[in-house]
């Protein structure tokens, strides 16, 4: 029986397939679409039993090729880009392409864990996964929440696990390929290390420059969260993926500035420094995102799930000291 990740080379995706080489798994068949060729990266490190191209993987599924090889999909195959205006494109590669996949594992009771996202919750202050607290502001947030909405309508008949996770800002390594779309850690860190200074948004109505607060959690701990999942097959719903903490921008931004400069030896500096020296700038914040984000997990905890989540602060530090070897070399 095989192991399918979808995305298998993108940031989570190949995080993943690490995470089950590390159980032994290598009967993994990685799916993705390597239009941009760089991604492939992420796998070099990996052991797979096969690597199949997404269109060739539909198609496979839709001649029944594949009926009764599949233990689980970790789909992670999709349009991450919240700035993403091609609504067909958006649709097609997030909500049909899941879709596919959800069918094939009910139809050959297989565990199907997917990718859902805290962009479902739009503008509101309530993350606790409910319908009501659910209203997208862009084409991939309602991509999502419509796939979430199919998921729950067959929920009463469902033939084998169905898990959604809904993930916040997900930092951590393998994500150099996602460009704009790459989490603020990843960002800062490379405009502070290339120009000397780091662009946030600026603020909006009672927010301050820089003061929008988001979930920002580990790919370490969203790849833990994946794993309890297949390891308890009994288990299902959505849940939120997070930390149940808010960092702003200007946090995160002084903590990455400062890390980078601890390395180069250098002490570290205050916000308001860093803003008076022009080391921190402000452009206009883009429509159709997200000001603030905070995971509500008390629905993860109560299906058992109690590992401790890595702090913002930890994590970010680590990463940024990994990045800037990586810089370096």
């Amino acid at each position: 029986m095989y192991y399918v990740v979808t995305g298998a080379a993108g940031f989570i995706g190949s995080n993943i397939v690490k995470a089950l080489n590390a159980r032994g798994v290598t009967d993994i068949i990685a799916v993705d679409n390597l239009t941009r060729a760089d991604k492939f990266r992420n796998l070099v490190d990996c052991e797979l039993a096969d690597y199949i191209d997404k269109t060739d993987f539909l198609q496979l599924m839709h001649k029944n090729a594949l009926d009764g090889a599949i233990a689980a999909i970790f789909h992670h195959g999709a349009c991450t880009d919240a700035q993403a205006d091609d609504g067909r494109y958006v649709m097609e590669n997030n909500y049909r392409y899941s879709m596919d996949m959800l069918d094939f594992c009910q139809e050959n009771q297989a565990a199907f864990l997917y990718a859902s996202s805290a962009e479902v919750y739009g503008a509101g202050d309530d993350f606790a996964e409910l319908r009501q607290n659910e209203s997208p502001l862009n084409i991939n947030a309602y991509s999502k929440f419509l796939f979430d909405q199919a998921v729950r309508r067959i929920w009463d008949d469902r033939t084998a696990q169905i898990v959604g996770l809904r993930y916040f800002d997900v930092y951590g390594q393998g994500e150099q390929h996602k460009a704009d779309a790459a989490s603020f850690v990843y960002q800062y860190f490379y405009q502070f290390m290339t120009t000397g200074k780091v662009t946030l948004f600026k603020g909006a109505a009672s927010t301050a420059n820089g003061e929008q607060c988001r979930d920002f959690v580990a790919v370490d701990d969203v790849v833990q969260a994946n794993m309890w999942f297949l390891d308890h097959p009994a288990v299902s719903g959505i849940f939120n993926i997070g930390t149940g903490r808010a960092l702003s921008a200007n946090d995160v931004a002084v903590a990455v500035i400062n890390q980078c400069r601890q390395l180069d030896g250098k002490t570290a500096l205050e916000l308001a420094w860093l803003q008076a020296q022009g080391m921190i700038e402000y452009v206009d914040f883009p429509a159709r995102r997200q000001s603030f984000t905070r995971a509500d997990i008390s629905a993860l905890r109560q299906a058992g799930f109690d590992a401790p989540m890595i702090e913002a602060e930890q994590g970010m530090a680590s990463y940024v000291d990994a990045l800037y070897k990586q810089y370096k070399a």
